[in-house]
């Protein structure tokens, strides 16, 4: 049976943000509530839905038109109907326009299409990867080659041109490069690893330090090759995707949609991290199960996409950083923009390695980096002057 407290003389205190003689009335077996008047509770910020629809429109677009002039574009140009043409024809459908050169069908899917698909899987990887490690890490300069996969998929690929097994096997260099890839990131979590526990700290620590160790290893194995062998080593570093054929696609694409389909499943739960480890983990989230799962897809993502193409930087550090200045850092909209603005992003750099100069065909690694390089400058610079730092 309830009870109540009997009213108290003029001025007495409040308790909770509630007079007692207001929590007279109220009974002894109900606990008042601290906020008692009506409010709505503060929301966290979200994108806006129209803001978000349009990006991803804009980027889907987007692709499509750059893929269409790109596989367009080269030595010899075909029409973009005619493109669309060679499209319709191989599903059997009747649109676009007929081939007006013999040998346009040929250079179409023996040449370009390969290449086109490859740089999109490859950017959409690269800078899926990115984004999760920037939220992994909570860091705004964290990128796949933090947890050294690039510097460990370089030491493979370069011992296997050193050793000669380059020369048997088109697939040598590509199976090297993603093994030692790997390696390297389980490698790099793995020592990172003390009492059940990950720190953040420690594990971008023992990647500085990994990284090194790979970056002289390399630097021997440079050394101890053959003139021809050094070029190989020099040029894969670059970055290229002039090798790309169906083959290649086939073998590197079932590994890249397993990455990139695990990369938007643990999307959601990177939100949680921004929090901290000890929010994050009294809201029930296994902070350690979802650093692993985030650095396995990562690895994957990454030593995938540089199996084939060699090192290519910046992408996984700029379209994240470009996405979350448009539509903010929820990881569910971030990670699936940024593979589609990296897709975007490579195939317009892949495009332009190869047709700029005639004849000739530009490094990708190089031709990114010297333009994400400044252009991320930029990006840092006007969030700095809006906000005072990081979005």
């Amino acid at each position: 049976m309830s009870r109540t407290v009997p009213d108290l003389a003029p001025g007495a205190p409040e308790t909770g943000g509630i007079p007692l003689r207001m929590a007279a009335s109220v009974p002894h077996d109900e606990l008042p509530r601290v906020l008692h008047y009506d409010a709505d509770p503060a929301s966290l910020p979200k994108p806006k839905k129209r803001k978000v629809t349009l990006l991803f429109l804009v980027l889907g677009i987007g692709l499509v038109v750059v893929t269409l002039l790109s596989a367009a574009l080269g030595q010899m140009q075909i029409p973009i109907v005619e493109v669309i043409g060679s499209l319709c024809r191989r599903v059997g459908l009747e649109c676009g326009a007929a081939a007006s050169h013999q040998n346009a069908d040929a250079a179409l899917w023996e040449v370009r299409f390969p290449r086109v698909v490859l740089a999109v899987f490859v950017g959409a990887s690269l800078a899926a990867a990115g984004a999760i490690m920037q939220g992994v890490f909570g860091n705004p300069l964290a990128d796949p080659g933090v947890i050294g996969v690039s510097s460990g998929a370089a030491v493979g690929a370069s011992l296997m041109i050193i050793t000669g097994l380059a020369a048997g096997s088109s697939f040598a260099i590509p199976i090297g490069a993603f093994v030692t890839g790997v390696a390297t990131a389980l490698l790099i979590y793995a020592i990172s690893r003390s009492r059940g526990r990950t720190q953040v700290i420690t594990l971008i620590l023992t990647g500085i330090a990994v990284n090194a160790f790979c970056g002289a290893a390399l630097a021997l194995m440079t050394f101890a090759a053959t003139t021809n062998q050094r070029e190989q080593i020099v040029f894969w570093q670059m970055g290229s995707l002039a090798g790309a054929l169906w083959e290649s696609v086939y073998t590197v694409l079932p590994l890249l949609i397993v990455g990139l389909l695990f990369a938007v499943l643990i999307a959601g739960k990177l939100d949680l991290l921004s929090l901290g480890d000890d929010a994050a983990r009294h809201l029930g989230l296994n902070i350690e199960r979802l650093r692993i799962g985030a650095i396995l897809v990562v690895a994957l993502l990454t030593a995938a996409a540089v199996a084939f193409a060699g090192i290519i930087g910046f992408v996984g550090l700029v379209v994240p950083h470009l996405v979350r200045m448009l539509v903010g850092p929820g990881h569910r909209v971030l990670v699936p923009a940024s593979a589609l603005g990296g897709a975007v992003l490579l195939v317009v750099a892949d495009t332009f390695a190869r047709t700029a100069v005639p004849y000739a065909e530009l490094p990708l690694g190089m031709l990114t980096a010297l333009i994400g390089g400044p252009f991320f400058f930029f990006l840092l610079k006007s969030s700095r002057t809006r906000n005072g730092g990081w979005l």
